[in-house]
């Protein structure tokens, strides 16, 4: 059994203070190391190790998801490759997994793992992380039960990839999963492209200024708005919306639930459905590959 580790930096590899849990600079550690510092996982399975960029996890672009899935694809497509763990910032490994989700060809297991705590923190958490991560791709695939192959493993649990988001900015298990009923995912061909479409999340909250929207729409290929509760907004808001042009997506601020969208604020819109605002990004990025006629957009949001 073979696992490739692919390594994107994240506070998994970061340094700071000897002890310390905070004041670190993420992305400072090679994945050899990080590899090294868990030499239980070699009982696990054959591992190598690649480093596919070192940073912070809210530098991650959209060049870097591309490169991702190519190599993961690319790796896979091996049959001495069994599975890939790749190591993540948690910040917007929630968008990463969600990402590769929606674009891998590949249906060997890809397991997305990173840390709490910088590695030179008193009691890190990554190597626990990273051994489960590897633990977890290699009892994926052994079984080979399931039409999902993207997780994210952090904690101690392992998490669709499709319904894991991060909700708390400092527990030990930040990741939790949304009960959302999934059982189709669209896939989207990205082995020739290099780059996605601009999609800027608004976000609303009391007296937000409408001319937001405005900017965005001049600056975006599509929108996402954070709304209010079910993906409300205000009246200001709404008569702004009906001068944009190009498809929006209205979600909302509130970390779980389904929108329901209010047609009179947000006519001919499309829901979010269960994504919340950061997912429905990539969501509307990809869909806008494809088209830009929002009622062919609202059919892959409908599978949410």
């Amino acid at each position: 059994m073979r696992i490739v580790v692919l390594a994107t930096g994240g506070t998994i590899a970061g340094v700071g203070e000897p002890g310390k849990n905070t004041g670190y600079e993420s992305g400072q550690i090679a994945v050899a190391d990080l590899v090294s510092a868990v030499p239980e996982i070699c009982k696990l399975a054959e591992i190598s190790a690649e480093q596919i960029c070192n940073v912070n996890s809210d530098d991650i672009t959209a060049e870097i998801w591309l490169q991702l899935a190519r190599r993961i694809d690319e790796l896979c497509g091996s049959s001495s490759v069994d599975g890939v763990v790749v190591t993540h910032g948690t910040d917007t490994m929630d968008e990463t997994a969600f990402f590769l989700a929606l674009t891998l060809k590949t249906k060997k297991p890809v397991v997305l793992t990173g840390s709490m705590r910088p590695a030179t923190a008193a009691e890190p958490d990554g190597p626990a992380n990273l051994f489960g991560a590897v633990k977890s791709a290699v009892e994926l695939a052994k079984n080979n039960t399931t039409n999902r192959n993207v997780y994210v493993f952090f904690g101690g649990e392992l998490l669709d990839a499709c319904k894991v988001q991060k909700c708390s900015a400092s527990d030990l298990q930040p990741m939790h999963a949304d009960e959302m009923p999934v059982t189709e995912l669209p896939c989207f061909d990205v082995s020739c492209v290099t780059t996605l479409p601009k999609v800027n999340v608004v976000y609303f909250g009391v007296d937000s200024d409408p001319r937001m929207l405005e900017y965005a729409a001049s600056i975006s290929d599509g929108i996402v708005i954070a709304g209010a509760g079910s993906g409300e907004f205000s009246k200001a808001f709404s008569d702004a919306l009906r001068h944009v042009e190009i498809p929006v997506v209205v979600s909302t601020r509130i970390n779980h639930g389904y929108v329901t969208l209010n047609e009179a604020f947000a006519n001919g819109r499309i829901s979010a459905g269960h994504l919340p605002p950061q997912k429905a990004a990539v969501l509307l990025r990809l869909a806008l590959m494809q088209t830009h006629e929002q009622l062919e957009i609202n059919k892959y949001f409908s599978l949410f």
